[in-house]
């Protein structure tokens, strides 16, 4: 009997489409002789589907009609159900749909990629790919992920960050900092968003509140970071886990502004190109072998000290003035997992998706040999509760 993979993609995120499109790249890459695929579609209402229309990503231009040709699902948040069960439960018969066996989460953004989903499947039980919540939430928020790396000594750009409800409470107060401690140009970005989405240059006080009033419709926690003016941004994949992983080849993303956009990233400068893997880029990115290696240690580094589990990319900024190196973000579920850059490192699409279910199944195998509880019942103890607990509960 074929393992069952569950692929859930979608969610109630600005980055909704691209998920669409990795998630599609990664259905067709598993091995079906080996594997099942169960397609779960989260809308943007934050409900689930089935049905294999969703494999056609064509499919996705009319919605409604789409989901209608689909089944709407759900998972108990019981732990050990690996069920998925029908919303519409059928007059006879039964109403689990198909049973699951792994999961492989293609999600991106906020709400789904930042631990929250990633918390659901923990809650269940359910053997997944990629990182846990604690991971993911770092990994998602700009802010404590460089808190993270610069505490273990990963080289990050120089920031200031803050609340939205700070910026309108305090803001000469927050421009000053900023200006002082990093000043112009910098960088804005929601504190938890990917693909480019809410980010701007600031090069003046003008820009600057301009910019902060844009990313502060994304987001309630906003990072302002000092702009390198003459950069190379360089990215990495790591594939693994936090005590197990190896590094991909190195790529460089052609921008066509200052700012890599998510027309860059995901349109290749056209409406017809689909995916990551379609953007204009350098494979392998032209660089010394020194600094290659160097950089591919601190993709390492990173993907270590933050825990990480599967695959991820790692984005690095290069000072082509000073050869400085600075880990700019980290993607937890990168858009097309990055496929391409395995695949110019040695590692084909198949084999990638078939690491990923390994890696699910070794750490369910690790959790299962770990304490979560006790057998004793302390209300089963002699001299016991007798209206509340004797002595009352210590802190």
């Amino acid at each position: 009997m074929k393992t069952n993979i569950g692929v859930f993609f979608g969610g109630r995120s600005t980055e909704h489409e691209i998920s669409v499109i990795s998630a599609s790249q990664a259905m067709h890459a598993i091995n079906r002789d080996k594997y099942d695929v169960t397609p779960i579609y989260i809308s943007k209402q934050g409900r689930f589907y089935t049905g294999d229309a969703l494999f056609d990503v064509a499919n996705y231009r009319d919605i409604p009609s789409l989901l209608a040709k689909c089944t709407q699902v759900y998972m108990e948040p019981s732990y050990g159900d690996y069920n998925l069960y029908r919303v519409k439960k059928p007059m006879f018969g039964s109403a689990v749909l198909t049973t699951l066996d792994v999961v492989i989460p293609v999600l991106h953004g906020s709400n789904v990629e930042d631990g929250i989903f990633e918390g659901v499947l923990e809650t269940i039980g359910i053997p997944y790919a990629g990182c846990n919540t604690l991971a993911s939430a770092n990994g998602m928020d700009k802010i404590t992920m460089k808190m993270i790396l610069r505490e273990c000594g990963v080289p990050v750009i120089d920031y200031v960050w803050f609340t939205d409800k700070e910026w309108f409470k305090k803001r000469d107060e927050l421009i000053a900092r900023i200006e002082d401690k990093i000043g112009y140009p910098v960088i804005v970005k929601p504190a938890n968003l990917g693909s480019s989405v809410g980010i701007g240059r600031a090069a003046n006080r003008e820009q600057l509140i301009g910019k902060i009033e844009i990313a502060e419709k994304y987001s309630s926690r906003i990072i302002v970071e000092h702009m390198v003016d003459n950069l190379k941004e360089i990215n990495c994949s790591v594939l693994g886990d936090c005590d197990e992983y190896r590094s991909s080849v190195l790529e460089e993303p052609i921008k066509s502004a200052e700012i890599l956009s998510y027309e860059d990233k995901y349109m290749g400068g056209t409406k017809g190109a689909k995916g990551m893997q379609a953007s204009q880029k350098r494979i392998p990115a032209d660089l010394p072998a020194g600094m290659t290696e160097r950089i591919r240690f601190l993709a390492g580094e990173t993907f270590r000290v933050l825990g990480c589990h599967g695959v991820s990319r790692i984005d690095f900024i290069i000072d082509d003035d000073t050869k400085e190196i600075f880990v700019n973000e980290i993607n937890t579920i990168p858009g097309s997992l990055s496929f391409y850059l395995w695949e110019a490192t040695g590692l084909s699409f198949d084999a990638l998706m078939d690491t990923l279910v390994k890696l699910a199944l070794k750490r369910k195998r690790e959790q299962g040999q770990k304490t979560v509880s006790y057998d004793q019942n302390i209300f089963s103890l002699s001299g016991g509760v007798k209206g509340g607990v004797k002595g009352g509960i210590k802190k």
